[in-house]
């Protein structure tokens, strides 16, 4: 409960009426300083000074962004009394002459801050793509992506190599069975994944996967297939995993005629036909095949790659 020293405290610092605007203001939308000066068509000092006084007195609150200073009436973290005095200073504050002005100033400040965003987005949208990936990388939607999967979901990398995948899935799901038929491979990936407690690595052939049977929610198979002598063997294999329901995710390359990657990268494959897809997925033993070409990325220098997703 407030104390009648807090009522006169707070009485006081309400009963300049620069502040009393300010906190009118602050109560609906967190501003700058530079914009608060804007409306109140007040000198800087004369606004820093009052925020000072309400800030010490618990009134606003403040965060640094770069050189600027925001601020804002956080009403729900006022004392109860607090609450109820401001109640009707701000009642009494909006009839007052200044009110309306304040209101238009206000809008016009706002209007202008989105005007600024809308100038940026008009003049970036043709080169956005490339200014987001130089500041923040590649990998910004896979990380959101990846965020969006079940906590409770078990799910599995199939030739996994060094495991990049389980790396970006462990924090989002409750385990990762990552299986390689590569010793090598299997052992940079523990290198890198160390730290990551829920995944499994296991050595086995895609055509006899070390796993049980509908032991997985999603199975993953990205740039696989070209190295399977069978890849019809390596999909159903999957499929036994899968618990009814589960995923199957395909990311692979379209047929191509760059002979060159077999000798480079040890491709057996020479990417794949739409129909040899449809093929091995198999009305029977897939259901809801939704497949997609994957947009090139500009730097990528490989072959165009397509995607498939197929429910058990």
């Amino acid at each position: 409960m407030s104390t009648a020293g807090e009522m006169f405290d707070w009485l006081q610092v309400l009963s300049d009426p620069t502040r009393a605007r300010l906190l009118r203001l602050l109560d609906r939308n967190e501003l700058t300083v530079i914009e608060l000066c804007q409306v109140l068509q007040a000198p800087q000092s004369t606004i820093s000074r009052h925020l000072k006084v309400l800030a010490e007195a618990d009134w606003v609150q403040s965060r640094k962004e770069g050189t600027s200073s925001w601020y804002r009436l956080q009403i729900n973290e006022l004392q109860s009394g607090q609450r109820k005095l401001w109640q009707v200073v701000r009642e009494q504050a909006a009839t007052t002459k200044f009110a309306e002005h304040d209101d238009a100033r206000l809008e016009k400040v706002l209007e202008e801050r989105q005007s600024r965003a809308q100038a940026f987005f008009s003049s970036a949208a043709d080169q956005w793509d490339k200014l987001r990936s130089d500041l923040f990388g590649g990998s910004v939607n896979s990380w959101a992506l990846a965020a969006s999967l079940g906590s409770e979901l078990v799910v599995g990398e199939l030739g996994c190599g060094t495991a990049p995948l389980s790396h970006l899935l462990s924090p989002w799901v409750k385990q990762v069975i990552a299986v390689d038929s590569s010793a090598a491979m299997l052992k940079a990936a523990k290198g890198k994944l160390k730290k990551c407690d829920n995944v499994e690595f296991r050595k086995g052939d895609l055509a006899a996967l070390p796993i049980g049977d509908q032991e997985l929610d999603v199975v993953y198979m990205v740039l696989v297939l070209a190295y399977l002598h069978e890849p019809r063997q390596a999909i159903e294999e999957a499929r036994r995993t899968l618990k009814p329901g589960g995923r199957l995710v395909l990311i692979d390359m379209l047929r191509h005629d760059r002979e060159s990657l077999k000798q480079e990268l040890g491709h057996l494959w020479l990417g794949f036909e739409w129909t040899q897809i449809d093929e091995w997925l198999g009305q029977k033993s897939f259901s809801s095949v939704i497949k997609l070409p994957v947009p090139p990325e500009q730097e990528a220098k490989g072959p165009p790659l397509f995607c498939v997703t197929a429910t058990r």
